[in-house]
């Protein structure tokens, strides 16, 4: 592969071990084990609001919104503006960081274009930087386990930018249902990627594979997404017995209950991911911080009782949609009434530099923060924060909120006790 000619300089740096590391098989504890994860978002797969400088540094008269218009329109500049990227935004340093502060997992978001960017614009080469950051993973002290979360699919899978194109008539789908061309150039990515991470001598760090991330089932026929659920965790037990995880499609997770369990043709190894956010909606951003808290203790019912390992993949110690571009390139905030159809409910000044906030802030987010973590550890297999970094939105930042003392460090201590006393 190119990583060891083209980057490997890169790399060499970053990478800093006492000795090689044995590749060999170690169990991770689903079902007895707590994930406590962090993706690397913004990485393999950009996404406006982690990474804004990417966009604002491109001619604006292009309309470049995403990765998909990025390397449509600027297809000689995007593959090293890509590379550039993909070499600085994560190195071995980082993983160290992530891995002493207590975290123990790492989500690793990566498009199907990295295997096959057939009848698309994306640029390939992401697939290779997938590759160092597991090895940096075996490499921390204590060793970081990988969930490989396929982020986006031919076509879009729900219109947002983290897909890799922003639309309004998502794709995937829609061309044939679950034996269609777009559901069929997503499985052959999967079984790419499962015949090389689902090999027992990567199950020591490679300890689940995400099918597909956050397909709008509310728009999809459902009955055509469990059938690709079922096609995905075939191609992953072709190969081992690595955990599959299912991403639940914005559905309740108890509605998955009887779906790939040993009971379903002898389903075994199958992990549920919810998502978990209280930003998205007029409603949400309205709340007062001790409304956040208790929401996250009343709430916990809606995915609390689902029968297989469920972990919530992603949440946030954000109470505000104020992060630039977090509702797509340009479009502004429900909490400061910018986006369409909102109305105002605060200033957003401030609210994305950790550098403004005055001690009452940083208190009510990190219970906001204590108030998730010990509510996802109680009810779940545990959590993984989104997200790692930021460039400008630190209410998101795992890093900033970290060397800040908003989120705890460790990750296990608490500065407010229980906050949920029970979970409706």
């Amino acid at each position: 592969m190119i990583l060891r000619g083209a980057i490997a300089i890169v790399l060499a740096a970053q990478f800093v071990t006492s000795s090689p590391v044995e590749k060999r098989k170690v169990n991770f504890g689903w079902g007895s084990e707590k994930i406590r994860g962090v993706n690397i978002g913004g990485w393999l797969v950009l996404e406006p609001w982690i990474t804004p400088s990417i966009f604002r540094n491109v001619d604006q008269s292009l309309g470049i919104v995403d990765e998909f218009t990025l390397t449509q329109r600027l297809p000689a500049q995007a593959p090293q503006i890509l590379r550039n990227h993909w070499n600085s935004w994560v190195n071995y340093i980082d993983f160290q960081k992530i891995a002493s502060s207590g975290i123990n997992v790492v989500r690793i978001p990566i498009g199907y274009w990295a295997y096959d960017n057939s009848g698309a614009p994306y640029i390939k080469g992401a697939a290779e930087y997938l590759d160092a950051a597991i090895d940096w993973a075996r490499g921390t002290n204590p060793p970081l386990k990988v969930i490989i979360d396929l982020h986006g699919a031919p076509g879009s899978q729900n219109g947002y930018d983290n897909s890799g194109v922003k639309t309004v008539n998502p794709a995937w789908l829609v061309d044939g249902g679950a034996f269609g061309p777009s559901a069929q150039q997503t499985l052959a990515v999967l079984k790419t990627i499962s015949q090389k991470y689902a090999q027992p001598n990567y199950q020591d760090v490679v300890i689940g594979i995400e099918l597909l991330n956050e397909p709008q089932g509310f728009r999809l026929n459902r009955g055509d997404l469990r059938q690709f659920f079922r096609e995905g965790y075939g191609r992953v037990r072709e190969v081992s017995d690595t955990t599959v995880v299912v991403q639940d499609a914005f559905d309740p997770p108890q509605s998955y209950n009887g779906f790939l369990t040993p009971q379903d043709n002898n389903a075994q190894n199958v992990a549920l991911d919810h998502h978990y956010y209280q930003v998205f909606s007029d409603g949400d951003v309205a709340m007062q911080p001790w409304q956040h808290r208790q929401a996250v203790c009343n709430q916990a019912s809606s995915y609390r009782n689902a029968d297989k390992w469920t972990f919530i993949g992603e949440w946030t110690g954000a109470m505000t949609d104020c992060a630039p571009y977090l509702n797509g390139y340009n479009v502004g905030a429900r909490y400061d009434g910018t986006y369409p159809g909102s109305q105002s409910h605060g200033t957003c000044a401030g609210k994305s530099n950790i550098a403004t906030w005055d001690q009452s802030f940083k208190d009510d987010m990190r219970g906001y923060i204590e108030a998730q973590l010990g509510t996802f550890e109680a009810t779940t297999q545990g959590w993984v924060f989104w997200n790692f970094k930021t460039e400008e939105a630190h209410e998101w930042d795992f890093f900033k909120l970290l060397d800040n003392g908003v989120f705890p460090n460790p990750v296990t201590a608490r500065k407010f006790g229980m906050i949920c006393s029970t979970y409706n």
